[in-house]
């Protein structure tokens, strides 16, 4: 599923491998990348890893405002073309690097560019939110590996992305923590052997406290994440437990099994990053460090592994590893995502973008923490379910859900 027939002996047969004056391996022929979202949290970390190894060519770049970052990463990595969020930025980001013969562009022209660069093997979409649905399927129909940290692209259309990826025999490979942990306890595997698939999750700076106790939380104290450095929007997510809901629907397109098989057990120090259990009973898991380069360097190299710098596991030094069951009533955004997973259609797209609008509101203090799964809730419940959306389907979706939250705002 993961990997395109003959993927291993395409890799096999690159030119030989040399050790550097740092120990690490190079090839003589570059891999080529494409990086959508490329000065946000996973794409920085993407760079560090293109950096670490200095064996792959960065072709195109995409960011979203942050132009001053983005012309450091055009001056270093080089890329034949870049785009940016809009017309200003693009305006800025020219004047900026007014000395380069390289072409802007911005808005979803340049998403879509940039996904279709045909200089590049794989494209890496680390851009957050349903705009990365677009460029991702465009991406697949150009012939392009996946590297996929965009998880809301299978959430809302994952009944489209893995058929068509079968199709074009590309490869989709996570980059989430957890779900390349599963895809690296799988390897070899076979998956009708899978008994369930176990995701982890920290529990988030809120771990064992009440509804009650959650009223006045304010951004800033969601945003204090005990393990994780991350995005802002993906560390409200993980605090309110909707981004484990958004793994376990993706684990569920990525993996092919059923809901009832995908399990979520909270794992507070973040050091198994999650397990499969098999038919026979035994358990595989991954464990490491909380940092999402492994993932990011697993991704661009599979089946590969190579040397990482930074902190390991001493295992003399770690007293125990708990366990605990989420509390979805309290942190009730996983259990509607569990909701919505399994009813399907569109009503997935229906919480995705329902939370994208309220953590946005959140964030700028216009709600309170608990409305954002409130906000959820009210918009599944009065959506009319698609079935089998296409994905004009799935954005009008989007669009109609944008105007059930400001609908649900004004009469609050």
């Amino acid at each position: 599923m993961f990997f395109r027939k003959g993927q291993v002996l395409r890799i096999d047969l690159m030119p030989a491998r040399l050790f550097t004056k740092t120990g690490l391996l190079t090839n003589t022929m570059k891999k080529k990348i494409a990086i959508l979202g490329s000065t946000g949290s996973i794409g920085t970390q993407t760079l560090e890893v293109v950096r670490n190894n200095g064996d792959v060519e960065v072709t195109s770049l995409a960011a979203g405002h942050n132009t001053k970052l983005l012309e450091q990463q055009i001056r270093e990595f080089c890329p034949h073309f870049v785009s940016v969020g809009d017309e200003k930025d693009a305006a800025d980001l020219k004047a900026r690097i007014r000395d380069l013969n390289i072409p802007v562009y911005c808005g979803m022209e340049g998403l879509l560019r940039v996904a279709e660069d045909p200089e590049s093997e794989l494209l890496v979409t680390a851009i957050v939110g349903m705009i990365g649905v677009r460029p991702t399927i465009a991406a697949i129909q150009a012939g392009k590996d996946i590297a996929l940290a965009n998880k809301e692209t299978l959430v809302t259309a994952g009944h489209l992305i893995m058929p068509l990826a079968k199709e074009k025999e590309v490869s989709i490979l996570p980059v989430d923590s957890e779900h390349s942990a599963i895809f690296q306890c799988l390897h070899g595997e076979k998956r009708e052997q899978i008994a369930n698939l176990w995701i982890t999750a920290s529990g988030g700076p809120f771990r064992g406290k009440k509804r009650e106790e959650l009223q006045n939380i304010r951004p800033e104290d969601a945003l204090k994440h005990p393990n994780w450095v991350m995005g802002s929007k993906i560390t409200i997510d993980s605090s309110t437990l909707v981004n484990k809901g958004l793994e376990v629907m993706e684990a569920h397109w990525l993996f092919d099994v059923s809901f009832d098989q995908i399990k979520v057990v909270v794992q507070p120090k973040s050091l198994i990053h999650s397990m499969v259990e098999f038919v026979d009973g035994a358990v595989m898991a991954q464990l490491g460090t909380p940092d999402m380069k492994l993932p990011i360097q697993y991704a661009l190299y599979y089946p590969e592994r190579r040397f990482l710098p930074g902190d390991r596991l001493n295992f003399w030094e770690i007293p125990q590893i708990s366990f605990e069951k989420p509390d979805m009533e309290t942190f009730k955004g996983l259990k509607l995502a569990y909701e919505a997973g399994r009813r399907g259609g569109s009503l997935p797209t229906v919480l995705n973008a329902a939370n994208e609008w309220a953590v946005s509101r959140f964030l700028s203090r216009q709600i309170g923490y608990l409305d954002i799964s409130d906000c959820i809730e009210d918009c599944m419940r009065k959506h009319r379910v698609i079935d089998h959306p296409s994905l004009e389907e799935i954005l009008q979706t989007e669009r109609e859900t944008d105007e059930m939250c400001e609908e649900w705002f004004r009469s609050r």
